[in-house]
């Protein structure tokens, strides 16, 4: 026997907090019967557990893949309005994976899918500094001390947020181009950096997560990552190979 929570986060689903998030949330069936109270514990040799309308497995077999998310597409494994998941991008065979993090439904981008719950939490662990990098066409030109402002740490409804690197790299119809690196993951982070300076996010693609980025991929396409991706990304997140 083991902790929902715990068996969910080595069946890739998220880190164990995310997880435990999910299982609060309601949306956690144990042998068809919702089971929110965190601590409760399974058996996952006899029990049903299932995400949503998917029954989660602890696979042994790692998967890492990086996708091109488009837009119109959602990041969860279940919707209550029947929109579209990036996982109904990936064929069969693909393996049972799950994102890192979120990318919002209206932004595109590099999006990294795994059954590695370690190597999820890592990546999703603010403490790592893994560096995940957009570029964002906001309305209007932010004023040079706004874009400073941005960079050294603004005070959102959730807290200050950390240094980040902000440059503008262009302007097209009146409205700036801006490329913005992060080294946390908070919910909608970089819509609410553009917004609370005045400037709300017009369009939004993420280019690089932790060293990768998307050349050679178009919208919704994807590729499992190579043997030294993977070790390098599990470097920059601060995980030891095994």
């Amino acid at each position: 026997m083991e902790r929902l929570q715990k068996f969910m986060a080595r069946a890739g689903v998220a880190s164990r907090r995310r997880c435990e998030e999910l299982i609060t949330s309601g949306i956690v069936k144990v042998n068809g019967k919702v089971v929110s109270r965190l601590g409760a514990k399974v058996d996952p040799a006899k029990d049903k557990i299932q995400l949503g309308s998917e029954t989660l497995l602890a696979e042994t077999q790692k998967h890492y893949i990086l996708m091109y998310k488009p837009r119109g597409y959602i990041t969860t494994m279940s919707d209550e309005k029947g929109r579209k998941k990036v996982t109904d991008l990936l064929k069969p065979g693909a393996g049972r994976v799950y994102p890192v993090g979120r990318l919002d439904y209206d932004s595109e981008g590099l999006l990294l899918l795994t059954n590695d719950g370690d190597l999820t939490y890592a990546l999703t662990h603010p403490g790592r500094r893994v560096p995940k990098t957009y570029q964002v066409r906001v309305a209007g030109v932010p004023e040079q001390v706004k874009l400073e402002q941005m960079a050294g740490g603004l005070t959102l409804e959730d807290g200050p947020t950390a240094p980040a690197r902000v440059r503008l790299t262009g302007e097209r119809e009146g409205n700036a181009l801006l490329e913005i690196t992060i080294y946390e993951g908070r919910n909608r982070q970089v819509r609410r950096m553009c917004e609370h300076i005045g400037h709300p996010v017009l369009r939004l693609k993420r280019i690089r997560f932790g060293g990768l980025d998307l050349v050679g991929l178009r919208p919704g396409q994807y590729r499992h990552l190579r043997g030294e991706e993977v070790a390098r990304l599990k470097e920059k997140a601060g995980l030891k190979e095994k």
